[in-house]
């Protein structure tokens, strides 16, 4: 039997709602085709935006998007993507596939996209092949309010008021496609770019460097030395990969042995964090610098028939289980971890949305989002999980995982993983304190007939979540029962 006990009135923090950010890449189809179609095409669009993608993505309450990029970020020139449209420069997209950008997609149309879906825009600055006076002269064009040659050029191309914007990346990957920097090299950058990153108006930017890829502990611990205290945040990129980078596997032909590892390194995300955290907290023992996870997500080989260059990979009940248990290490990390965001957010890699010409389909993973948005900005109760074993092999894991947070109007949320995908997972949860009082209980499930199963265009539906009803309440405990290869989770409603 599977215990998971809940100390009702113990909280560990905040669960920063930026923890369920998004990015979103000039990559593949993520903007083009995904986000952005123009106003003349015939798919239903909001000022040159997809209207079903936009209906979908404020469902999830996103809290901010990253944009816009990614190794594209680093190669990008934001004076190319404003003006009139028909003037704009063309130019290759030499990270992914080669084509030729528009640049129809740019500052003006992300920066209302966001006011569309009532999320804070994070932007990424060109540090790789960009100067000091561009990344300066960005911020100015965006936020400054009074009279400035950028800010004059923004009233030129339409815009009479600066927009508000927080979140701002000092470059992305510079230790590999943002430019092959050593560390020290790159904290000496950041701290001369940084500089003119300014603070115009009321406007105050959360300035975030680039920190490590993966376990590069010794990046993390270079930029804290040299540049901790210039920054507010420092990114950290970890992708769950079954395979190997050379050979990644498929994202719907896989058996137990792949499923078992993508689960398995799923777990690795904690190790990571701790890590990180650990330097991180010599350098900063007050934590005022958050650790920024801006691209998570499973990585597989693109799908057949499909531009390799465009990472285009379906999504399975096996990626609504890596996203449920990433999301769950998260907030046991909400001490630290200030935002994270999912790559990419439309048919790109662990993409919530999928679009094939008109039509649209909603993911498992976008499922999980929704159903744990519950947990934004919500209190970390303080819960210990103890799991039986899940084997393959000589190999175990936890088979389930829990997390419980309590929100602003008193409810309380469980939500739960089963990993095993052939075994029901037995759970008895026990609430403790004085709010642990037998509440009004409802559930919401997700799972699947097999673990390849996925949605297509032709069966959007196939893993959709469902009410979830499995489960007996005596006073201060329940008991549940999740099936294979599921997530689950719980509302226990405020006492009136």
């Amino acid at each position: 039997m599977n215990k998971v006990t809940i100390q009702t009135d113990h909280t560990r923090g905040k669960i920063s709602r930026h923890i369920y950010g998004h990015f979103s890449e000039h990559l593949g189809r993520c903007i083009y085709e995904g986000i952005w179609v123009g106003e003349e095409s015939p798919i239903p669009n909001t000022e040159g935006m997809r209207s079903d993608v936009l209906e979908a993505l404020k469902a999830l309450q996103i809290p901010v998007l990253r944009w816009p990029g990614g190794c594209f970020a680093d190669e990008y020139h934001w004076k190319d993507g404003i003006g009139p449209q028909e003037h704009r420069k063309r130019m290759v997209n030499t990270h992914w596939g080669g084509l030729v950008e528009n640049n129809h997609f740019g500052t003006h149309e992300f920066l209302r996209l966001c006011e569309l879906l009532d999320c804070e825009p994070y932007i990424s600055g060109n540090v790789g092949s960009g100067t000091v006076q561009e990344m300066s002269e960005w911020v100015e064009y965006i936020t400054f309010p009074g009279d400035s040659p950028m800010a004059n050029l923004r009233r030129e191309n339409g815009r009479q008021d600066p927009w508000k914007l927080k979140y701002f990346g000092v470059g992305n990957e510079n230790w590999g496609c943002g430019g092959n920097m050593r560390p020290e090299y790159y904290a000496d950058e950041y701290r001369r770019y940084q500089t003119y990153v300014r603070n115009y108006g009321d406007n105050r930017i959360y300035k975030i460097a680039c920190g490590p890829n993966e376990g590069d502990y010794a990046w993390m611990e270079e930029l804290m030395r040299i540049a901790g205290r210039f920054m507010n945040g420092i990114s950290l990129h970890y992708y769950t990969v079954p395979g190997t980078w050379s050979a990644k596997g498929s994202a719907t032909e896989f058996g137990e042995e792949e499923w078992f590892a993508t689960l398995k390194k799923s777990l690795h995300m904690d190790e990571l964090i701790k890590r990180h955290k650990a330097i991180m907290d010599r350098y900063d023992p007050e934590k005022r610098v958050g650790l920024i996870v801006d691209e998570w997500g499973t990585w597989y080989e693109a799908e057949p028939g499909t531009n390799p260059g465009f990472l285009y990979q379906q999504n399975t009940i096996r990626d609504a289980l890596v996203a449920g248990l990433t999301l769950h290490i998260f907030h046991e990390h909400c001490d630290r971890i200030h935002m994270a965001n999912l790559a990419q957010i439309v048919n790109v890699l662990q993409a919530v949305v999928l679009t094939e010409g008109d039509k649209l389909l909603l993911t498992p993973t976008y499922h999980v989002m929704h159903m744990f948005k519950v947990h934004q900005d919500a209190e970390l109760l303080e819960s210990r999980c103890d799991a039986s074993l899940y084997a393959f092999g000589d190999e175990r894991l936890p088979q389930i995982s829990a997390s419980a947070s309590r929100d602003g109007k008193g409810h309380i949320h469980i939500s739960l993983c089963n990993l095993d995908h052939t075994s029901d997972a037995p759970v008895r949860i026990e609430l403790r304190g004085k709010e642990g009082a037998a509440r009004p209980l409802s559930g919401s499930l997700l799972t699947a007939a097999g673990m390849q199963e996925h949605n297509t265009f032709e069966h959007p539906s196939r893993v959709a979540p469902r009410a979830f009803d499995s489960f007996k309440q005596e006073g201060n405990e329940i008991e549940i029962v999740l099936p294979p290869m599921s997530v689950a989770v719980l509302k226990l409603a405020a006492e009136r």
